[in-house]
C-alpha cells in the first residue's frame, strides 16, 4: 500500500478532527441543534474549508455515524474471535460497550425521522454495509443464545436486536448520572441487569 503524501496526511488529520468534533456535538446537542458554524469553530478552521471536506450538515453527521459503525464492527470482530465465551456473553459485551460510550459523551445521536439525514445515510454504502454486517452477526448470536436457553426463545430475534441497539440512546444512564448517586461503572451494571433480566429465559 502506497504511503500518503504530506498533503494527504494533513487532510486526513483534519478530517479526523472534524469527525471527532461532530461526534462530540451530536452526542451533546443532537443533529437538529448542531450547526456547521459550531463544528468549524470547534476545529479551528473556516466554514469554507470545512465545506471542502463535507458539503453539508447531513454529510458531517453521516461521517460520524460511519465512524461509529466502524468502531462497532471492530468490537464485534473482536468478540467473534473469542472462543471462550457464550453468545450471550458476546452480546452483553457489545451492550456494555455501547453504554460506556454513551456515558462518556461520545455516542452521536441522530433523529430517526429526519428525512434529509436518513436519505444521506441510506445512500452511504460504507454505513449500510457496516450496519448490515453488525446486525447479521448480532442476529446469529441472539439465535444461538436463545438455543442455549440464555435468552427467551419466545421473543422474536429482531426485538432482542433492537433492544440492544436502543441502549446506545437510552436516557436512563444520563438520568442516573445526573443524580450523582452512582459511578459510571455502577450505572452500566444496573442498566445491563435490567436489560438482560428482562430478556432472560424463564427457568
Amino acid at each position: 500500500m502506497s504511503r500518503l503524501s504530506f498533503k494527504e496526511q494533513v487532510l486526513r488529520v483534519r478530517e479526523d478532527a472534524i469527525i471527532a468534533s461532530v461526534n462530540r456535538l451530536l452526542a451533546d446537542k443532537g443533529f437538529d441543534l448542531m450547526t456547521v458554524d459550531e463544528v468549524a469553530a470547534d476545529v479551528g478552521i473556516a466554514k469554507a474549508s470545512l465545506y471542502k471536506h463535507f458539503p453539508s450538515k447531513e454529510a458531517l453527521a453521516t461521517a460520524a455515524m460511519v465512524r461509529l459503525m466502524e468502531r462497532t464492527q471492530a468490537l464485534v470482530d473482536q468478540q467473534a474471535a473469542r472462543v471462550d465465551v457464550s453468545a450471550r456473553e458476546r452480546l452483553t459485551a457489545i451492550t456494555r460497550w455501547a453504554l460506556e460510550v454513551l456515558l462518556s459523551g461520545e455516542m452521536p445521536t441522530v433523529p430517526s425521522q429526519n428525512s434529509s439525514l436518513r436519505a444521506e445515510l441510506m445512500a452511504n454504502k460504507a454505513y449500510l454495509d457496516a450496519i448490515m454486517r453488525v446486525s447479521d452477526v448480532l442476529g446469529a448470536w441472539i439465535v444461538q443464545a436463545q438455543a442455549d436457553g440464555d435468552i427467551n426463545p419466545a421473543l422474536p430475534p429482531e426485538v432482542v436486536l433492537y433492544t440492544i441497539y436502543a441502549r446506545a440512546c437510552d436516557p436512563v444512564p444520563a438520568f442516573l448520572k445526573a443524580g450523582g448517586n452512582y459511578s459510571d461503572a455502577q450505572i452500566v451494571d444496573l442498566v445491563l441487569t435490567t436489560c438482560w433480566q428482562g430478556l432472560s429465559a424463564t427457568r
